[in-house]
């Protein structure tokens, strides 16, 4: 066949033109067409989605702006076990990442994208993750024939002409190629190529297997390059907490999925804490720099949040919801009668005649959720009213304190800070959330994942957990480490703390730590508030229950001590020897006390 024309207006960069050549002989799309990321660039892609059925616009009233896919039911999630890392050795890759030889991969994957788009269009998508005019910003094109993906895009990447003028004629970009192709989990691999600076992926539309800017490019190449060049590609919110007297403090903390992230990147302060303001800078990756000043500085790479809607409401994250009133795209929701969104956990209860996201007639006490339990919204990061003014800065923000934390019933207190980086290190190592009877059949199963980042790591994780030790000795002036949780229950099943809002209370005690404004109880395990040191007034909970949720059991502690042995073994050889004696010196503190 012809090959289509491949617009040259908006760049000349002959590496990129090249390349995007070779990828459409392979694929063999109709059309090729350069997003330059307009505004009016971006209304006929809405209109072409929506003529062909993949966006329904939503009322124009109660949510301007907004659209809703369905995506194909086999396609909602990350595919992990189709998640691969391909580097020249097994061993760069490590034994918690799915393993392929690049020869292979590039081989095989080949093949599924030959003629891959025939009778579709292939968007050329050129992305900038990080603020256009951050020396450290990374340059992706990615290419996709998705119009959803490059509608995406357009909202969490600074997308089009700014992308390209950055790039300019170097060669030095992320090379992505995505193809929904027939959508078959038979034929559907994530690739990452670190030694290329290169992602292919096929067959899926899921936001976190097909919109390459984000995982895949911020995270798991990003974690890569990292360690080469000598900074932190992480899971983490960055949030900005100003005081009463206008002191401004910078927080970064790493939660896996399920533990209130975008909450606590959003949170509102209790009356009680009046004058205080929290801002969101980011609510899911950090790319974290040693300034000139010896402190750690970060920027959100995105442009936007892609965030989980169940469980959304006025109560748990009102400035979320405020986010997602306008320009938002939401993916496999319910649909109402009125042409409004609905799912699961919202504020009101489901009304009568929802579409489910599948497209169904859903009625109530049906056993079948109206939305996907992973449904997701897009949303400008400009909607968040409370988007703090540094949000785009190109130098970042100065991090003054890392909160890691997971989901525990049990064991993990309420919040401790670690003794040094190190044992901080050692806390992040460790940390997880327990399974569920539903997802593993059996209750209380520790899921360890280090730093949040056990699925998104680019390479081995025992030699990502060394390079978070030697940045130390980079940083003059390194963040305060903390470990916290919120959600330790009592035996009833009830949860001790109340969350949400009220988790501020420990945010306080955090900050005034970092600027070393309050004291400490030295524990056996790190440095614990004392009682007077959080501010409890007005708190929903009793003192019993703060109580229990801040108690250090040692008996708990020292089976949680033998668990971390069992994983450190699982991480192999390159496990660093500094976790390895934090974990058998606290134990034996333990033991001793114990004695």
């Amino acid at each position: 066949m012809d090959m289509p024309a491949i617009e040259t207006h908006l760049t000349k960069n002959p590496h990129l033109l090249g390349w995007v050549e070779e990828m459409a002989k392979l694929c063999q799309p109709d059309r090729v067409h350069f997003c330059d990321g307009s505004e009016g660039e971006r209304r006929r892609l809405i209109e072409q989605a929506v003529a062909a059925g993949v966006l329904l616009p939503l009322d124009p009233k109660k949510r301007p702006g907004c659209y809703l896919h369905r995506s194909n039911p086999g396609d909602v999630a990350r595919v992990e076990h189709l998640t691969f890392i391909c580097t020249s050795s097994k061993e760069e890759a490590g034994p918690t990442n799915n393993w392929m030889d690049p020869r292979e991969a590039y081989t095989k994957l080949r093949g599924l994208f030959d003629g891959s788009m025939k009778g579709r269009t292939m968007f050329v998508v050129p992305y900038v993750m990080g603020p256009v005019d951050a020396p450290h910003a990374k340059v992706g094109i990615e290419i996709t024939d998705s119009v959803y993906v490059a509608l995406n895009m357009g909202i969490m990447t600074r997308m089009g002409k700014q992308a390209l003028d950055k790039l300019g004629d170097r060669d030095d970009f992320n090379r992505g190629l995505h193809s929904v192709r027939d959508c078959s989990p038979e034929r559907r691999y994530i690739c990452h190529f670190p030694e290329d600076n290169a992602i292919w992926s096929v067959g899926s539309g899921y936001g976190g297997n097909a919109l390459l800017g984000k995982k895949c490019l911020s995270l798991r190449i990003g974690s890569y390059l990292a360690r080469k060049e000598g900074w932190l590609a992480e899971h983490m919110l960055i949030l900005e907490a100003e005081s009463p007297e206008g002191q401004r403090t910078y927080v970064a903390a790493a939660f896996p999925s399920a533990c209130g992230k975008t909450n606590f990147a959003m949170m509102i302060p209790p009356k009680r804490f009046g004058g205080w303001k929290i801002r969101t800078v980011g609510d899911d990756i950090a790319w974290m720099r040693v300034g000139a000043d010896g402190r750690l500085w970060a920027v959100n790479p995105e442009n936007g949040y892609f965030g989980v809607a169940p469980g959304t409401n006025f109560k748990s994250n009102p400035n979320a919801m405020k986010t997602i009133g306008r320009d938002s795209l939401f993916t496999n929701v319910a649909l109402t009668p009125d042409g409004d969104v609905w799912w699961e956990g919202m504020d009101d209860p489901a009304p009568e005649g929802l579409i489910d996201w599948q497209g169904r007639p859903w009625s109530k006490g049906s056993s079948e959720k109206a939305a996907h339990p992973n449904s997701r919204f897009t949303a400008p990061i400009t909607n968040n009213p409370a988007v703090s003014r540094h949000w785009d800065d190109p130098e970042g923000v100065p991090i003054s304190a890392i909160i890691f934390g997971g989901r525990r019933s049990t064991t993990v207190p309420l919040v401790l800070q670690s003794f040094n980086w190190a044992h901080g290190v050692f806390m992040g190592a460790t940390m997880g959330s327990e399974t569920t009877a539903a997802a593993a059949g059996k209750v209380g199963v520790v899921r360890r994942d280090p730093m949040a980042m056990l699925p998104f790591c680019g390479y081995d994780m025992g030699s990502y957990l060394q390079h978070w030790l030697r940045m130390q000795a980079a940083i003059p002036f390194p963040p305060k480490i903390f470990l916290v949780n919120w959600f330790r229950k009592a035996a009833d099943g009830r949860f001790l703390w109340p969350g949400y809002g009220d988790n501020m209370r420990v945010l306080k005690w955090v900050i005034d730590r970092a600027h070393g404004r309050v004291g400490a109880l030295e524990t056996l395990l790190g440095w614990a508030p004392k009682p007077e040191h959080l501010d409890l007034q007005d708190l929903d909970a009793s003192a019993d229950d703060v109580r229990a949720a801040t108690r250090i059991d040692y008996g708990e502690w020292e089976a949680e001590l033998e668990s971390t042995g069992e994983f450190f073994t699982s991480l192999g050889p390159t496990l660093p020897r500094t976790l390895h004696l934090w974990r058998e010196m606290l134990l034996s503190r333990i033991e001793e006390a114990g004695r």
